[in-house]
């Protein structure tokens, strides 16, 4: 689902620009009033716009004058109206205007507006609202004439007067929807909110203004209008329940506001009600795993699989509900292995039911990593990998990813040749591509693991240039971590042992890499990397579920080095323990508040404010 921001003042300017000159437009075209002006007229024409911008009104009065004369256009008597009254003329143009009404019925309406526009002026608002009125009645007779009114409304700068005449066109057309963009910009500039909602949830259903729909609505996220969205929302889905266009805006409303499990009741009802036959509730399950919110994705699975067991997405969904329900498990520490365990055997009842094939390959992948990472099973893990590449030869991009997983099974049973090999195959048959990519990151890494920075460097070079920005972004990071540690002594003995604890949090030796660290800490607290040890050291400890230590680690980076590059990190990081683990509020908003001024060009700026603000309250205006 895409999401789209614009800038509301412009779309509300481009959407009145839009309105004047389609309805200008439409009204000169359709009264035959544009005949290929050409010779004398066109001069004529050009030289009295001439006079009017140089402001030279007795010149442009007369030129429009003879103009009117022959083609009535309603650029022309506005301005002749205009020319007049710079010169002291108004009473002239009075009287031209009131004659004209009775000889001209075909243009009448225009001259009524600008003789309650004259009327206005003068303060008489009571003869100005009968003029404005009579414009309205004069045109009711077609449609076409109450646009070409409503246009002139709109360029008379009567955006009131232009709502009534659209209005007035939608009950004679009888058609609701007509005139939603254009009525949905005149009601925003005149404060009409809650109709101006109205008209852009109306404007949904016309499938090409999606995006406009989207903008508009964005404008009223997070502002003291918002439950006015989700009011109207609703009432439009009550007055037409199977109108999709209105459910889709729910569930997009909902998930703007990272409400998931609201935006899938929405979508549960609206598969029952529509017999979607559960495609759009899958489409948000992806949606919300992709978002880390994995008990929605696995609530929305599972109703899939259990109200469509013989649908199409069944084998699909049948493997992501675990999938969802493993990324539970595995990000929320410290990792239970009794739940890894669950894991494995609801994957391989999965595997029992519905067998392996293209669409549950993934799943002995998935089984195969639970082995390895979690269990310590890592000669298991490579048996079901090798049957997973049997199975899956066909697919190049599965058997790639398989032996990336091999590569990485075998580094954990401590074999970097066995692994250096497999990434070089991946390597090589997915030359240029994302995996081939994912692949030399992961030889760079083995080379840094081995000590040996100069090479890994070399690699992490090429990377930097790839086309996935987090490959780049991880490049680019372990790239400065070994310039920035190694050439400071002969030995580079702190990258080298630093290096070393990285590959044993690889091999999830957790406590071993705790008791490095805490080693590494007390030799060297005054090198380059003291920040370095104590960010791994507390992203550690968060690891084994250590709220306490990690946070005592990032306060020391904070406190000891705050102008070094990991101060924002580690500031943004307490800020994100205190409001996710601890549930401080409070203390959330104090460390995010200090990533935003002690760190203002930070790139958790932008999502520190937007947590400060949320834990605040705040209601934007």
């Amino acid at each position: 689902m895409v999401i789209i921001v614009l800038s509301l003042n412009n779309l509300l300017y481009k959407m009145l620009i839009r309105l004047k000159v389609i309805f200008v437009l439409g009204w000169v075209l359709s009264a035959g009033l544009v005949q290929g002006q050409t010779g004398t007229s066109g001069a004529a024409s050009t030289l009295a716009e001439e006079y009017y911008k140089a402001g030279e009104f007795e010149k442009a009065a007369n030129e429009y004058g003879k103009l009117l004369k022959s083609e009535v256009t309603w650029a022309r008597l506005s301005r002749y109206v205009v020319s007049l009254q710079k010169i002291n003329k108004a009473d002239e143009a009075v009287k031209y205007l009131r004659r004209q009404q009775r000889g001209d019925e075909p243009n009448r309406p225009f001259y009524e507006l600008l003789t309650g526009q004259l009327a206005s002026q003068q303060g008489d608002t009571v003869q100005a609202k009968n003029q404005y009125t009579a414009a309205i009645q004069s045109s009711k007779s077609s449609v076409v004439r109450l646009e070409k009114i409503a246009a002139a409304f709109s360029e008379a700068g009567e955006s009131r007067w232009a709502i009534r005449a659209l209005e007035t066109a939608r009950e004679t057309a009888k058609d609701r929807s007509s005139y939603s963009e254009e009525l949905m910009a005149l009601y925003r500039a005149t404060g009409q909110t809650e109709k101006a909602i109205d008209e852009i949830i109306l404007t949904s259903k016309q499938t090409d203004k999606k995006e406009t729909v989207l903008a508009a609505l964005q404008g009223y996220i997070n502002t003291k209008n918002e439950p006015l969205v989700e009011k109207a929302l609703y009432a439009k889905i009550q007055q037409e329940p199977n109108e999709l266009a209105y459910n889709e805006l729910l569930t997009w409303y909902f998930v703007q506001k990272q409400k998931f499990s609201r935006a899938l009741m929405q979508e549960k009802a609206t598969d029952k009600r529509m017999k979607l036959s559960g495609s759009r509730v899958y489409d948000l399950g992806m949606l919300a795993m992709n978002n880390k919110e994995y008990k929605t994705a696995a609530d929305a699975f599972d109703y899939i699989t259990t109200t469509y067991p013989q649908g199409q997405l069944y084998p699909f969904a049948r493997r992501l509900v675990i999938n969802a329900r493993e990324e539970q498990v595995k990000n929320t520490y410290p990792v239970d292995k009794i739940e890894i365990r669950k894991l494995i055997s609801d994957y391989q009842k999965m595997l029992q039911e519905i067998g392996t094939n293209s669409k549950t390959l993934e799943a002995l992948r998935s089984t195969a990593n639970l082995y390895g990472n979690y269990l310590d099973s890592k000669d298991t893990a490579l048996t079901v990998l090798d049957l997973a590449i049997d199975l899956g030869k066909n697919d190049r991009n599965f058997v790639d990813k398989c032996k990336l997983d091999k590569g990485d099974m075998y580094l954990l049973k401590g074999e970097p040749w066995e692994s250096t090999l497999l990434y070089s195959q991946v390597e090589k048959s997915q030359k240029e591509e994302l995996l081939g990519y994912e692949a030399k990151l992961k030889n760079a890494k083995l080379q840094y693991y081995k000590g040996s920075f100069t090479v890994a460097k070399e690699i992490l070079d090429v990377l930097k240039l790839a086309t996935s920005r987090e490959i780049a972004n991880d490049a680019e990071q372990l790239s400065l971590l070994i310039v920035d540690n190694t050439g400071m002594d002969s030995t580079e003995a702190a990258m080298r042992h630093y290096a070393d604890v990285e590959l044993m949090l690889f091999q999830n030796k957790t406590d071993e890499a705790v008791n490095n660290l805490n080693e590494m800490w007390t030799k060297y607290a005054d090198h380059s990397m003291a920040d370095e040890i104590l960010w791994l050291r507390a992203n550690t400890f968060l690891k084994q579920g250590k709220n306490a230590e990690a946070l005592e680690d990032l306060k020391t980076i904070v406190t000891k080095y705050s102008k070094d590059i990991l101060g924002d990190d580690a500031q943004y990081t307490l800020g994100k323990i205190y409001e996710e683990r601890l549930k401080d509020k409070q203390a959330a908003m104090e460390a995010y508040q200090k990533v935003l001024t002690n760190y203002p060009g930070s790139i958790y700026t932008a999502d520190a404010r937007k947590r400060f603000r949320a834990l605040r309250g705040d209601v934007l205006n």
